[in-house]
């Protein structure tokens, strides 16, 4: 059996323990891999956290693969059955922090892009990477930094391919068009505190907050769309009361959290859940933090090629999909019209003993390549 270049790379990077926000060299193997390829390397520094923006060639279409060299941290490292920055094949699995999100995905782009030039020196258009250390923690320093560089000098990708580990039971089955956004609120609905005894002297913010809450929760936000499931509203935590049974309290503190579509802005339901408040009078304070927006890439060009490479690598039928959290994708979808994450299944990410079978490791690196193929092989 031939080793395969792409294990062998995602095995070098998950021996570094790149904790999030430290890329710990993983960006500077890349590079060392890269510029031999043609690629004009740039390491950009912000704050601790390195990003790399890596392109080949100057012509449209400018096609990007995007993603992130850190990972979350590994929790007791005693409850995983290997070390976790120890790459260890066990049972036709690769086990390690990343291996699944997404080292593997990042090894598999750089064998894709030798192979694809190997085959396609005079390619149409350009191929970029913009890589980040920054994406499992605040992700303020990191891709969001480097589209903004972008923007400023004009560099306009056509087409952006994330690295996400979308796959639910097998390489291939979905892949992420969008994602929703999250806008969560702090609620602070004040009160009158006083003895239990004497309900009279005092206001209770709990009961005046009852009704207005059963109305946000049954309020329904919009109904979706082709793409989306409805906007979703949902109480994380309440908080009130002094620990003591016979204190009326002065306040309850609410969070809450939206996860909506692009049936909806966020300007929109900000000014809705004032008004459900406000009708409710409630003395209140809400502080609003909105920590992504949502994006929407419909079917076209770039899933296309995306679902024929996956269908002929694998023959599976892929599936667009919006559901799961944010990514960087919401950054990229601002400078580039065509944005899909694609990758390995998630089953195991930020769990112990994450893994991804190895099976799946080459057969990424081809549906990448094939993609490649579908979009840049022949010469304008």
């Amino acid at each position: 059996m031939t080793s395969s270049r792409t294990l062998a790379l995602t095995e070098q990077l998950i021996a570094q323990s790149s904790v999030t926000p430290d890329d710990k060299g993983c960006q500077r193997r890349l590079i060392e891999l890269l510029e031999p390829l043609g690629f004009r390397c740039e390491s950009i520094e912000s704050n601790g956290v390195t990003n790399l923006w890596a392109r080949r060639g100057s012509a449209a279409p400018l096609f990007v693969f995007a993603g992130h060299t850190d990972v979350v941290p590994t929790g007791p490292a005693e409850q995983w059955q290997s070390a976790p920055f120890q790459p260890t094949i066990r049972d036709g699995k690769l086990y390690g922090r990343g291996a699944a999100d997404m080292k593997t995905s990042i090894a598999a782009f750089v064998v894709a892009c030798e192979e694809f030039i190997a085959a396609h020196p005079d390619h149409a258009g350009s191929i970029a990477f913009l890589i980040t250390s920054d994406e499992e923690g605040p992700a303020t320093d990191g891709t969001v930094v480097v589209c903004r560089m972008l923007e400023e000098r004009g560099e306009k990708p056509d087409y952006c391919l994330v690295g996400e580990p979308t796959s639910s039971e097998v390489l291939g089955d979905v892949i992420k068009n969008g994602r929703r956004g999250s806008l969560s609120g702090k609620l602070t609905i004040k009160g009158v505190q006083c003895h239990i005894a004497y309900p009279q002297l005092g206001r209770n913010p709990i009961h005046q907050a009852a009704p207005a809450l059963a109305e946000l929760a049954a309020e329904q936000w919009d109904a979706g769309n082709e793409y989306y499931l409805p906007t979703s509203w949902q109480m994380s935590n309440i908080h009130a009361g002094t620990g003591a049974n016979n204190v009326i309290p002065g306040e309850v503190v609410v969070d809450f959290n939206f996860r909506f579509s692009t049936a909806s802005t966020h300007e929109d339901l900000q000014r809705r859940v004032h008004a459900i408040l406000d009708k409710h009078g409630l003395e209140y304070e809400l502080k609003w933090a909105l920590s992504g927006l949502p994006f929407l890439t419909p079917r076209g060009v770039l899933s296309d090629a995306l679902s024929r490479a996956i269908a002929s690598e694998t023959g599976v039928t892929t599936e667009l999909s919006t559901t799961g959290g944010t990514s960087d994708g919401r950054f990229i979808a601002r400078i580039c019209p065509q944005v899909i994450e694609f990758g390995p299944p998630n089953a195991s990410i930020h769990k112990i003993d994450e893994h991804i079978e190895v099976r799946y490791v080459d057969p990424l690196k081809n549906i990448y390549r094939r993609t490649l193929e579908n979009l840049l092989a022949q010469a304008a």
